[in-house]
């Protein structure tokens, strides 16, 4: 079993794209919310699950995808590191995932 840890940038990023869906249909931006935490909660039993991001195929980080959003995460010692999430549609940037990271408290 692994830990899940969300950092402070996911869990902000989160909300965002839960305020932005909220503001046409609060029900659908918490079924969103639902379905991204029922996606991270597999990761305690099956912390490989998910794909390589296609743009940085070397990396340590891996993508869950929860439409319309990708889930970044990386595994260390046993713990899963929720680092980010973004809408499917933004441009990646491999700078996202150099940030300085800061576990949600």
């Amino acid at each position: 079993m692994a830990q899940v840890i969300w950092l402070e940038p996911a869990e902000l990023d989160l909300e965002e794209i839960a305020e932005y869906i909220a503001l046409d249909d609060p029900a659908a931006a918490n079924e969103f919310v639902a379905r991204v935490l029922k996606r991270v909660r597999l990761l305690i039993d099956h912390p490989r699950i998910g794909t390589f991001i296609p743009e940085l195929p070397e990396s340590k980080y891996r993508q869950l995808i929860v439409g319309p959003c990708r889930i970044f995460h990386r595994i260390e010692e046993g713990k899963v590191y929720i680092v980010h999430i973004r809408r499917s549609e933004q441009l990646f940037r491999p700078s996202l995932l150099d940030e300085p990271d800061t576990a949600a408290s």
